[in-house]
C-alpha cells in the first residue's frame, strides 16, 4: 500500500538515534576517557552517563557504584603494566623495568596513581603485577617475608611519585603555560628563593643550591628506586643460594 506523505505543515520527526547498548567494558573505558582528559575529580557515574546519553541509574546494572568504578578504571589502566616472567639471573633488573613501566603508565593517565594509594591488589591486574613481582623476587633469592614487604612498599613508592607528578601537571594545566615553560618558571622560583635564604641561618642549603635542584622527575625517581633496589638484593646476598625457588 502506497504511504500517504505527511502535510507540508507538520515538521518531519528525526530519526531516532539507536540507543547505546551498555556493558561494563563500555562504562569503564568511558570513564578512562573522562579521566584522561578531564581528571579524577571529574569521573563520577553521574558523568559517565552524560556521555554516554543515559542515565546513572542504568550503569547500576553493569556497576555497583562509584568506588567499583574507579577499582575497574585503576585495573585497566594496570593491564598496560608489562609483568615479565622471572629469570633468577637478572632479577633486579627486571623488577626495575617493571617499577619504571608501571610509573611510564601511571604518568600517561593523569591522577590515575590516586587510587592506587590504600588500595590492596584484589583486581585482576592489579593482582597480576603483586603476582609478577613476587615470584621475581623470590626468583632472585630473596626471602618470602622480605619479598612481599617490598610489594607494598614499591606500589606505595610508585603511587606517591606518579600522584605528586599529577599534582604538578594540574597546577601547569591551570597556568595556562606549556610544560617546558611552567617546570623551568617553578624550579627557577625555587632556585631563587633558596638562593635568597639568610646564609647565617641556612649556609649548607645555600652552598648547596645548585645540587638541590639540578635533578629532573627522572633522575629523582630513578635515584630513589635504586636505592630500595640495593638494599633489597642486600636482603638476597644475606639470604644465599637456599632461599631461591
Amino acid at each position: 500500500m502506497t504511504e500517504i506523505p505527511s502535510p507540508p505543515w507538520r515538521k518531519a520527526r528525526r530519526p531516532s538515534a539507536p540507543r547505546t547498548v551498555l556493558s561494563r567494558d563500555l562504562i569503564v573505558s568511558t570513564g578512562l576517557r573522562i579521566l584522561d582528559a578531564e581528571g579524577l575529580d571529574a569521573l563520577s557515574m553521574r558523568r559517565v552517563a552524560q556521555e554516554l546519553g543515559t542515565g546513572p541509574a542504568s550503569l547500576y546494572a553493569h556497576v555497583a557504584n562509584k568506588e567499583e568504578l574507579l577499582d575497574l578504571v585503576y585495573d585497566q589502566v594496570l593491564g598496560e603494566i608489562q609483568v615479565p616472567e622471572p629469570e633468577p639471573g637478572r632479577w633486579l633488573e627486571q623488577l626495575r623495568e617493571l617499577v619504571l613501566d608501571a610509573t611510564r603508565v601511571f604518568g600517561a593517565h593523569a591522577d590515575i596513581a590516586r587510587v592506587g594509594l590504600a588500595n590492596i591488589p584484589t583486581t585482576p591486574n592489579a593482582l597480576r603485577i603483586a603476582e609478577g613481582q613476587l615470584a621475581i623476587m623470590i626468583a632472585g633469592g630473596v626471602p618470602p617475608k622480605t619479598a612481599s614487604l617490598m610489594v607494598d612498599r614499591l606500589g606505595l613508592y610508585v603511587c606517591a611519585d606518579a600522584f605528586e607528578s599529577s599534582l604538578y601537571m594540574n597546577r601547569q594545566r591551570t597556568s595556562g603555560k606549556d610544560v617546558e615553560s611552567f617546570l623551568e618558571e617553578t624550579f627557577g622560583q625555587i632556585g631563587a628563593f633558596y638562593r635568597a635564604l639568610p646564609a647565617d641561618r641556612f649556609p649548607t642549603l645555600v652552598a648547596h643550591v645548585d645540587d638541590l635542584v639540578a635533578a629532573d622527575d627522572r633522575e629523582r625517581f630513578e635515584f630513589g628506586l635504586d636505592l630500595m633496589l640495593r638494599g633489597l638484593a642486600s636482603y638476597a646476598a644475606e639470604a644465599g643460594p637456599t632461599s631461591k625457588g
